[in-house]
């Protein structure tokens, strides 16, 4: 199998466009991941994969929860910088500690979970989060497909 092509292939699956976050020892955290997905109703679940080697899947580990931030179209400068250098990411961010977790203004939706279970998935780790609370809001949420950060329009 040939991993570019692979790649092209994963490229084609239009996912959602989310930071992750956490607070430990008063400092937030926080990541942008297009691998969130829902998992159960029953109880609610959804199901986020973070890189091995990453700083944030740390920190998930000991504080045992973690914030979901689906960004709104409009926030595709903050996807941007939430993939860029850890320093910098809340630089100039407006936040607030909601449940324990870094939530951001302005986002499609919010998720607060609490780690259910984990399942190792090559180089990422799957996090499986039991959702404790959530909101919604009315702006158009943030898409990735094609390497390409957008939104979905309707079939008409």
């Amino acid at each position: 199998m040939d991993l570019h092509t692979f790649k092209d292939a994963m490229a084609r699956v239009t996912g959602p466009v989310a930071i992750v976050t956490a607070y430990e020892d008063g400092v937030p955290h926080g990541t942008t991941v297009s691998s969130l997905a829902s998992l159960s109703l029953e109880p609610a679940m959804v199901s986020v994969a973070l890189d091995n080697a990453s700083a944030m899947l740390a920190i998930v580990r000991r504080t045992g929860h973690f914030g979901v931030n689906i960004l709104a179209v409009d926030q595709h400068e903050c996807a941007s910088r939430f993939a860029g250098p850890r320093d910098k990411r809340f630089f100039g961010s407006h936040w607030e500690l909601s449940s324990g977790v870094p939530r951001l203004p302005g986002t499609s939706a919010w998720l607060h979970c609490t780690v259910a279970a984990e399942a190792a998935g090559g180089d990422h780790t799957l996090l499986l989060g039991q959702v404790a609370d959530c909101w919604t809001g009315v702006n158009v949420p943030l898409a990735y497909n094609l390497r390409t950060l957008g939104s979905l329009t309707p079939v008409p």
